[in-house]
């Protein structure tokens, strides 16, 4: 099942869940404040963006900003950005769709009408 982390006071996010609806396609939406996700999914994703960090960072976050990440994320290790990300749903580009083994962050229609599962019938 795919899931959408999500939330709930943002714009973009219901823009693409309203997209899924639309479209038939069954996800289940995960709250990313209070659960974001897992080390293991976002490792998946970076190796999904082909090691490029900085795509999983929400990088116009107040909290991205307050930590200076823009500044440290070179020298960081990435079990330690895993760390991060995975403690603090805030600093992840959301929405963030795990359908393994496709993985999205942000919304951009026509990429995710190129990777996401047809319409249902």
């Amino acid at each position: 099942m795919m899931i959408v982390y999500t939330y709930s006071s943002c714009d973009t996010c219901r823009r693409a869940t309203r997209w899924l609806k639309a479209r038939g396609i069954e996800f289940e939406e995960g709250p990313i404040r209070q659960t974001p996700p897992s080390g293991k999914e976002l490792k998946a994703a970076l190796r999904y963006f082909d090691g490029d960090r900085r795509r999983l960072f929400n990088t116009s976050g107040r909290d991205y900003r307050e930590q200076k990440l823009s500044e440290k994320l070179p020298s960081l290790s990435d079990a330690a950005i895993f760390s991060l990300l995975s403690a603090n749903g805030n600093l992840v580009k959301r929405p963030f769709v795990v359908a393994d083994p496709v993985y999205l962050a942000g919304f951009d229609e026509e990429r995710w009408s190129q990777v996401l599962p047809p319409l249902s019938d």
